[in-house]
């Protein structure tokens, strides 16, 4: 009996199992599958909490410091693989601001010239003593007074022309006798200027008189006095500048690659500040056949009616004008300091949020360069949010967090290259292309490398006191540095895509230089000295310092996110930390 009830409970218990895992055994493995299948749909990356700027898909150690990866944040911002965000801090830092596409400097075929008002040559004259003597009177008191021809201008007395008088009257009496010295001495007089009724008078009266006067020749305003009374002349010496005024000229500058826009006779609107709501007619006049080289420009002229005295020399105008082309497309335009190029490709950051500091870089087709201002062919619409002030500054992040920039169309962290320097197997270095495109330099004067090489000395000195936590010294070397930016010649860039990024880069180092020079906080002058050194790393990529140049970068500085500078030596001696980590970081890339 009690081995029947021994086998009674064992098969109840065999039947419970195998009823258990009917109801419940196919559940747990669909459970299962969907989790894991929920894992492989995250995507889930892996990051070093030591090095952020390690991103792995699996979990394993950390290429640099060895310590245990651990999941890194999920995309849950909704952003692209090619958008990136900044912060708050980091965009008023670097000044960044943004434009947003739309009525640009062409549209609808018309051209916005700024020029300035300037006197009609043509209608100009210089007012001359054509005799010596001393002035005895001056009757033009002022500059800008109006004068009549005919009016007496002053009244001078002249020792050649007392005894060219004399000789008048001798010879009048004589002139029967000899008529050919009578003629010469009257001739003499008239070169003088004098009329034939001041000859006749000198000649029936028999005065010689002491003071002559001297008559306007022309109409017009006073521009200029020369002299004063009581001043000793000389023949021929300039008394007085005479503008008329009737007429005036709007003077401006064209760049080389504009002037297949123009030609002579073109229709011209011009606005003045002064009358902000009236526009004045005029036509293409000249357009000078001469290219100045100093300034790659030549100059455009448009004669101006001026009766009513509206325009002042001076005065700065607005010419609105229909450009020569056979398309009347709508073309767009943007600041000149948005662009950034390499090699062909123009580029500019597109700030994707309106509400957010979301960018995206955006490969673009330029046209022509008008002014400050490029013709966008393609890449941009009309309300397109593009960065204007602080391009490099962006392009610099967009690096640094793996996503396209000027530098690596791709994305992926061209210049952090930690790995390949440190020489694991797993890793990845930066590849030949990309290095190609990182050394690629604008061709410019060895003099403006020179005034360069000033500033990044500078910048060393600078450096070098933030490694010793001398604020003292760091902004002392902060102001020579703008002391000696303020000394490079821009003028030296004679080509136009190198201008156009010093200028774009000038204003950023300027800006954060000055940050730093007004502030005694080291933790300050650190924050500012990264983004100095962004844009020194690219200016000296893009122009050079005839010397070798490292660029290094610490993973752990400006909270985790990593942060660049320059140096001298290979060794790694860090700006960020002082003492505390004075070895922490590694050459990125060597400028040759």
């Amino acid at each position: 009996m009690k081995t029947n009830k021994i086998l009674i409970y064992l098969g109840l218990l065999a039947v419970g199992l195998l009823l258990g895992w009917l109801l419940f055994g196919g559940s747990s493995k669909e459970e299962a599958d969907h989790n894991h299948n929920e894992v492989e749909q995250t995507n889930q990356m892996w990051t070093c909490s030591m090095h952020p700027q390690i991103m792995q898909p699996e979990p394993g150690d950390c290429p640099i410091c060895g310590m245990d990866l651990i999941p890194a944040e999920s995309g849950a911002d909704g952003l692209t693989a090619d958008q990136f965000k900044l912060t708050t801090n980091a965009m008023a830092l670097a000044n960044i601001q943004t434009t947003v596409v739309g009525n640009g400097l062409v549209e609808n075929g018309i051209i916005k010239l700024s020029g300035k008002i300037a006197e009609n040559e043509e209608a100009n004259a210089v007012q001359v003593s054509y005799f010596a003597g001393r002035i005895e009177r001056l009757n033009v008191s002022f500059t800008g007074e109006e004068v009549r021809k005919g009016q007496l201008l002053a009244t001078i007395y002249s020792p050649e022309l007392y005894a060219a008088q004399q000789e008048l009257i001798t010879a009048a009496s004589l002139k029967e006798s000899q008529p050919a010295l009578y003629k010469a001495v009257r001739n003499k007089l008239k070169l003088w200027k004098l009329s034939e009724n001041q000859i006749n008078q000198i000649e029936e009266t028999g005065k010689v008189k002491e003071n002559f006067p001297v008559y306007a020749t022309v109409s017009g305003t006073v521009t200029e006095k020369l002299v004063e009374q009581g001043d000793y002349i000389k023949q021929g010496q300039p008394l007085l500048k005479i503008a008329n005024l009737n007429t005036v000229w709007a003077n401006f500058d064209v760049y080389e690659n504009q002037i297949e826009l123009f030609k002579k006779g073109q229709e011209v609107d011009i606005i003045t500040n002064a009358y902000p709501n009236k526009q004045f007619k005029g036509k293409v006049d000249f357009i000078d056949p001469i290219l100045n080289t100093k300034t790659r420009t030549v100059d455009l002229r448009v004669v101006l009616n001026n009766k009513e005295t509206i325009f002042k020399p001076g005065m700065f105008v607005t010419a609105n004008i229909e450009r020569v082309s056979s398309s009347n497309d709508e073309v767009l335009t943007i600041p000149a300091s948005a662009v950034l190029w390499t090699g062909e490709r123009s580029v500019v950051y597109l700030k994707t949020n309106p509400d957010q500091p979301v960018f995206e870089m955006r490969e673009i087709v330029l046209g022509n360069k008008i002014g400050d201002e490029y013709e966008v062919l393609e890449g941009l619409v009309v309300g397109n949010e593009i960065v204007t002030n602080g391009t490099f500054t962006v392009d610099a992040a967009a690096q640094l967090q793996g996503k396209k920039s000027m530098m690596n169309k791709e994305g992926g962290k061209v210049l952090t290259g930690h790995e390949g320097h440190l020489g694991m197997e797993n890793s990845t270095s930066i590849n030949e292309s990309d290095q190609t495109k990182m050394n690629e330099r604008l061709i410019v004067l060895e003099k403006f490398q020179k005034q360069l090489k000033v500033v990044y000395n500078d910048y060393i000195h600078l450096k070098n006191a933030l490694v010793k936590e001398d604020s003292k010294n760091t902004s002392a070397s902060a102001t020579s540095l703008l002391n000696n930016l303020s000394k490079v010649d821009m003028k030296l860039l004679s080509d136009n895509k190198a201008h156009t990024h010093w200028m774009s880069l000038v204003g950023d180092i300027k800006s954060t230089a000055t940050s730093i020079s007004e502030t005694s906080d080291i933790k300050t002058q650190r924050d500012h000295f990264k983004h100095l050194s962004s844009h020194l790393i690219h200016a000296v990529q893009l122009f050079g310092v005839k010397e070798k140049v490292y660029v290094e970068f610490c993973p752990m500085a400006d909270n985790n996110n990593g942060a660049y500078w320059l140096s001298k030596e290979e060794k790694v001696i860090n700006p960020y930390f002082g003492d505390a980590m004075l070895t922490c970081g590694e050459v990125t890339q060597v400028i040759e």
